[in-house]
């Protein structure tokens, strides 16, 4: 684990991206097709723009910013999405979503524990802190989900 940076956005933003909007359109009733191309659009379009966005920022703070950087985040933000698409086609939703918040929380744990050691830094206060990060995403999208249900009663 020498350079995390190649696919810790990446990873986190997956997880953050993917799971925020299975809990948001869980509180909407959609279909498992419309979410399953929800989760493609982040997965393939939006990562995209993740991708150019840190490349950019990248190459404007060295000149030595390799792609690979951009093409492992891509990947491995790629890879996430995946496999959150796999567990909503072949289960049942409510198992899909607990699923993947579970294998969610696992890669962020795993990650911020990476990067503190890799820092010498406290991994438990590292990695308590950015799960809880990630279970405010997770609040906010089911509460923005419910509000729509709610205002539109759908």
């Amino acid at each position: 684990m020498r350079d995390l940076s190649r696919f810790s956005f990446g990873a986190t933003s997956a997880v953050t991206s993917s799971l925020a909007l299975m809990v948001g359109l869980s509180q909407l009733d959609v279909s498992k097709i419309a979410l399953i191309g929800a989760l493609l659009i982040i997965g393939l379009a939006d990562n995209i723009a993740d991708a150019l966005g840190v490349h950019i920022y990248s190459e404007s703070k060295s000149k030595n910013y390799s792609k690979l950087n951009t093409a492992t985040n891509y990947l491995a933000r790629l890879g996430i999405t995946l496999i959150m698409i796999f567990f909503v086609v072949f289960m049942p939703f409510m198992y899909a979503l607990i699923a993947s918040i579970i294998t969610g929380m696992f890669v962020i744990a795993l990650v911020s524990y990476f990067i503190a050691k890799e820092h010498g830094l406290d991994a438990r206060r590292i990695v308590a802190e950015h799960l809880a990060i990630t279970v405010l995403v997770l609040i906010a999208s089911q509460l923005i989900g419910s509000s729509i249900r709610n205002i539109l009663h759908v």
